[in-house]
């Protein structure tokens, strides 16, 4: 069930020849995949890619009545891997995935068709996920596109760049018999806009037709002498072809002046943000005029070298924006102008950052310094001086202004709970090497758990406490891997391997029934029925089937006690090998998507509904806070109480309670204060309902009347 359904917005991939589409970016990708006839596609979500993915799967009858195979792949490389239908055959096809990430463990793949190279268009569709609000390494697309040699398009983020973009990859894939690598930022997924459509297209070849009419060149497989003559062909052949393409394509831009003694060349991703800070500088409007000259890089692999010169004749000065470290750009660049004996002077970094995003403010300050260093004329007499424009608080300002805030488990998180347990457990029995993994759990890093030393990728949680299973260890080691990477690589990296080498530590495996931090899509293991894929598949028998022995498994994770036993045994038990703890319980964001909407509709029709509330009794709470320091929720907080006899404040729970229990389930887990109580709420209550109210108002009426009267009796004696 992922967090965001395309079902309508799909309907636009219907769009004929001349009719105006309007819509998101992602969407026009996949509409412009439709219209260049691609044969099939495959992907891994992940952002800011995931959404593409969740298009596919919402367009899924649309496919289908083109003829496009549609495939969530189990990983990266099983996307890239898919691209072997176009080596041999004239269909276009397309992967998408997340990038660094995604790249590195396609990187296989992605270098084996590159070698051998293909026949009909292969683009892979990378969401470039890059500076400070990316949740990965601080790693570039561009490095991998070197490596294996695969040509880099990089549009400007506007829904008619980015379908020409897509247009031009399967040409140029089919020009050079390369594969091509499409890079979209977050802004250029999410950006709108719209753009003239075309007729979609069926595949003039289906993967069906291919497997009716088998072919085979020994020439395109990976093998030696062929491997060697595959190299010499990508220099002396792909790349030439791929040049001459993107040349009389005109795929790259010039705009602004044909002179000026100062340029900017930028990677075409970058276009949106060049443009505002030249309007914020008084040098273009709205419409992207501007007198300054500026290159743009909608292809940024490989570059063009008689272009780039012809650009920089007669300019003093050119600034490249390259967004990240290495600066592979302007080191090319660099040494295209050393080689030509040019004496335009070409600078990058000493403007702009070495590394971190190119936001607005630093794109303006950026560009700003350059021009006041190389063309002061150019600008406004009230911008020539530094820090006259954008002047604001500065980061380590900001620091101090702005409270802190690091990522932490959602409200009702059901992995909230084993990571209490696990705290529970080091109480008792000491510290332990605790290795994450990717995914929601690795918040557990954070306040107020404060768990775990590593985290080695996706899946790779328990094979990153390999080497600390040796035989003369006296304690064992934990480690933790999610649903959703134990599917995509872990089963056999972490539990086989685990497995094989007779590994002595504790796995524990959190089960949410979905890939949930990608946006909550379905994965083999997830409890609802898909129509399309095929699900329900336990992670217990597969686990058993790759020989573990020693095997729990958790349906309810919000049972703190058992969760805590669980961990308990496993970590003092004598059985050797792996223990493996599957801890299930259904991410709360999903099922409150399932269940919120049949609430409400049940509450307006009138049923009867009872929803539990959770709350703390101020009189019994003493304010030490411990059932705090042990959730975590964002939904349990501190209140000030009136009484001037009691100055701290105590446990409070707002209305964001989604009334898991976690709170209460800790605090008696913990032996904490009994402060927690349960009240539910019923909705259009029955005769029955209003009868057992009534009764209960009396009870606690009359109660409350004894005590007060006894008090009285006290205070006269």
């Amino acid at each position: 069930m992922a967090e965001r359904s395309f079902a309508k917005e799909v309907e636009k991939l219907r769009l004929g020849a001349g009719e105006e589409f309007a819509g998101e970016g992602i969407l026009a990708i996949t509409k412009a995949l439709l219209q260049c006839g691609v044969g099939y596609v495959g992907g891994y979500q992940g952002a800011p890619i995931s959404h593409l993915m969740d298009v596919l799967a919402d367009a899924q009858d649309i496919l289908g009545e083109l003829g496009v195979h549609f495939e969530a792949s189990a990983s990266e490389a099983t996307a890239t891997a898919m691209l072997a239908a176009s080596v041999h055959y004239p269909i276009r096809g397309a992967a998408t995935f997340k990038s660094t990430v995604g790249t590195n463990v396609a990187s296989d793949a992605l270098a084996n068709l590159a070698s051998g190279g293909v026949t009909g268009g292969a683009l892979i569709i990378v969401g470039e996920d890059y500076g400070e609000g990316s949740s990965i390494m601080q790693e570039r697309s561009h490095a991998f596109a070197m490596k294996s040699q695969v040509w880099l398009l990089d549009p400007r983020p506007n829904l008619p760049s980015i379908v020409k973009a897509v247009e031009d990859g399967f040409e140029l894939s089919e020009a050079s018999n390369t594969p091509v690598m499409l890079q979209v930022r977050i802004r250029c997924c999410h950006v709108h806009g719209h753009f003239i459509a075309k007729d979609n297209k069926r595949p003039p070849m289906s993967v069906a037709d291919a497997l009716a009419a088998p072919r085979r060149d020994t020439g395109r497989i990976v093998l030696p002498p062929a491997s060697f003559l595959h190299e010499k062909e990508k220099v002396a052949k792909r790349w030439p072809a791929a040049v001459n393409f993107l040349r009389e394509r005109k795929i790259n831009e010039i705009f602004g002046s044909d002179h000026g003694s100062v340029g900017i060349v930028m990677q075409g991703g970058m276009y949106n943000s060049v443009i505002r800070a030249l309007q914020r500088l008084g040098l273009a409007d709205t419409y992207g005029d501007t007198d300054v000259p500026l290159y743009v890089l909608n292809a940024v692999y490989p570059l063009i070298d008689d272009e780039f010169l012809a650009f920089c004749e007669g300019k003093q000065a050119v600034l490249v924006v390259e967004e990240g470290q290495p600066n592979y750009i302007e080191q090319a660049f660099a040494a295209m102008l050393h080689k030509a004996g040019r004496g335009t002077k070409l600078v990058g970094k000493e403007h702009l950052p070495m590394a971190g995003e190119y936001t607005g403010q630093v794109m303006l300050d950026g560009i700003g310094s350059f021009l006041r260093a190389n063309a002061p004329h150019l600008l406004p007499g009230e911008v020539r001086a530094p820090n006259k424009v954008g002047e604001g608080v500065d980061a380590a300002d900001l620091v101090n202004v702005v409270p802190g805030r690091p990522p932490g488990f959602c409200i009702g998180c059901p992995e909230r709970p084993i990571f209490a347990a696990t705290k529970l457990v080091e109480q008792e029995l000491g510290k332990h090497h605790i290795a994450s993994d990717i995914g929601c759990h690795l918040f557990s890093i954070m306040p107020p758990f404060e768990l775990g030393a590593t985290t080695m990728g996706y899946g790779l949680g328990p094979a990153s406490a390999s080497a600390f299973n040796s035989p003369e260890a006296k304690r064992r080691s934990i480690s933790f891997v999610g649903d959703g990477g134990f599917w995509h690589n872990g089963l056999t990296s972490s539990i086989g391997n685990a497995v094989f080498n007779k590994n002595d530590g504790v796995i524990v495996i959190v089960d949410n029934f979905y890939s949930a931090a990608t946006g909550g899509q379905d994965i083999l293991s997830s409890r609802a029925s898909n129509r399309t894929k095929s699900t329900k598949h336990p992670i217990t028998e597969a686990v058993k089937g790759m020989g573990v022995k020693w095997l729990r498994h958790i349906d309810r994770t919000y049972d703190v006690g058992k969760m805590r036993a669980a961990l308990h045994e496993a970590l003092t038990t004598e059985e050797k090998g792996p223990k493996v703890i599957v801890a299930s319980s259904e991410c709360m964001l999903n099922r409150q998507r399932r269940e919120k909407p049949l609430v409400d509709k049940a509450i307006k029709g009138g049923k009867r509904v009872v929803k539990p509330k959770f709350g703390v009794d101020e009189d019994i709470c003493t304010g030490d806070h411990a059932c705090m320091r042990l959730s975590g929720c964002p939904s349990l907080s501190v209140k000030s109480l009136d009484d001037p006899l009691r100055d701290d404040p105590v446990a409070s729970i707002d209305q964001n309670c989604v009334g898991c229990g976690n709170c209460g389930e800790v605090a008696d887990a913990a032996v904490l204060c009994p402060s927690f109580y349960r009240a539910d709420v019923v909705h259009n209550p029955g005769r029955w309902d209003r009868f057992l109210e009534g009764a209960r108002r009396a009870a606690i009426g009359l109660l409350q009347r004894r005590r007060e009267r006894r008090r009285l009796v006290f205070a006269d004696a």
